[in-house]
C-alpha cells in the first residue's frame, strides 16, 4: 500500500511534508524496510558450538590470569 498525501489549497510545502512524515511514521513501513536492509545467513549448529567452545576457552584462560 502506498503512502500518499495531496496539498490542500492553502497548506504550505513544509506542513504538507509534515503530514506526509507523519502517515508514513503511523503506517511503519520504514520499520519494515529497515528491519529487511541487511540480509544475515543462519549459523550452521558446528559453527555455534566451536563458538561456545571458544568462549569456555577464553573464559578459563581470563580466569586463571586473575591476580587476586
Amino acid at each position: 500500500m502506498r503512502v500518499t498525501v495531496w496539498k490542500n489549497e492553502k497548506e504550505s510545502n513544509e506542513r504538507a511534508i509534515a503530514r506526509f512524515n507523519k502517515k508514513v511514521q503511523a503506517s511503519r513501513k520504514l520499520v519494515k524496510v529497515r528491519s529487511e536492509r541487511y540480509h544475515s545467513k543462519d549459523v550452521r549448529k558446528a559453527k555455534q558450538r566451536q563458538a561456545a567452545v571458544m568462549r569456555e576457552v577464553y573464559r578459563a584462560a581470563k580466569e586463571k590470569n586473575k591476580f587476586y
